[in-house]
């Protein structure tokens, strides 16, 4: 038996979820990733795995493989990359996770350099306005905006999300300008379903405060809102970052400038540091460094 070829399939298997994952991520058919499985328990003499028809458990015993097991490929990992440092060279696919929004205004920009770079990686978007499970749809990078992280994921932040209250100038005309954050709650405001759908935070004159708000429109996609924004159904808490080019052009005014909404970190969010791939490892570097030379989305 191939005790590390044997190895690799078993913690693929368990990072996975299921044997069928594993196989489609390996490429290996079902029967073989069975077979190394079973011959992998054999050379332990202990069962590693519960295997039911809805999911797979470690055991005990296969907890403290799974350990040995990451150890030794890792050791092994390292050993080619030091011997043969050109085949770290990113290739394949690579599956990224984010917003829509936040896809159509800034990653897609960043996905499309980053490839032009290394013509060998393919990369499949897929666009949630969800947290997903990054195990169980086969994710290898997600890009999240957020305080609050899953504390068994490893996280890099790539940049940070800044949020204005704004509203069209035919809103503004019919309804009047809000003068201060008290005022908001005799608008029509547009929410989003996860963040701030009954009130809205800001930080004021070095205080954090909280607004009650009156939903008119809410929806779990930030462009929705905008739209809607611009439509002149409300007033929207919206990031700079999506809306900076209308209010340039004057189809959205901000309001309250005065009042600070709390930051959000963008993040590029992974499962492991263990036997990253260089294609994600290159991909998170390219991130950083694609942010941070992007013109200020502040400068409205």
């Amino acid at each position: 038996m191939d005790k590390l070829s044997a190895m690799e399939v078993f913690v693929t298997v368990v990072e996975s979820g299921s044997q069928s994952a594993a196989a489609e991520k390996l490429n290996l058919s079902r029967p073989v990733v069975s077979r190394y499985l079973a011959e992998l328990e054999h050379w332990s003499g202990s069962r590693l795995l519960h295997r039911t028809t809805r999911k797979l458990s470690l055991t005990a015993a296969g907890s403290e493989m799974l350990t040995r097991c990451r150890q030794i490929l890792e050791m092994t990992h390292d050993m080619q990359a030091v011997l043969s440092p050109t085949e770290s060279q990113p290739h394949g696919l690579l599956r990224i996770t984010t917003s829509s929004s936040f896809a159509q205004v800034q990653i897609m920009q960043a996905i499309t350099d980053y490839v032009k770079q290394y013509p060998e990686v393919s990369v499949e978007l897929l666009l949630f306005d969800h947290t997903v499970d990054l195990v169980d749809e086969r994710i290898d990078l997600a890009i999240r905006i957020t305080n609050h992280l899953d504390p068994n994921l490893i996280a890099r932040q790539l940049s940070v999300c800044s949020s204005v209250v704004c509203a069209s100038p035919a809103y503004l005309s019919e309804y009047g300008t809000p003068l201060c954050g008290e005022d908001l709650a005799g608008h029509h405001c547009l929410t989003h379903a996860y963040h701030g759908k009954n009130e809205w935070q800001f930080e004021h004159e070095g205080k954090l405060k909280h607004f009650p708000i009156h939903s008119r429109i809410c929806a779990n996609e930030a462009s929705i809102l905008m739209q809607a924004a611009i439509a002149g159904a409300g007033i929207a808490l919206l990031p700079t970052s999506l809306v900076a080019p209308l209010v340039r052009t004057g189809e959205l005014a901000v309001i309250l400038p005065d009042y600070h909404a709390l930051e959000l970190g963008i993040y590029g969010v992974y499962t492991s540091r263990k036997h990253m791939p260089a294609t994600l490892r290159t991909m998170l570097d390219f991130l950083v460094e694609w942010f941070a030379q992007q013109p200020t989305w502040d400068e409205l």
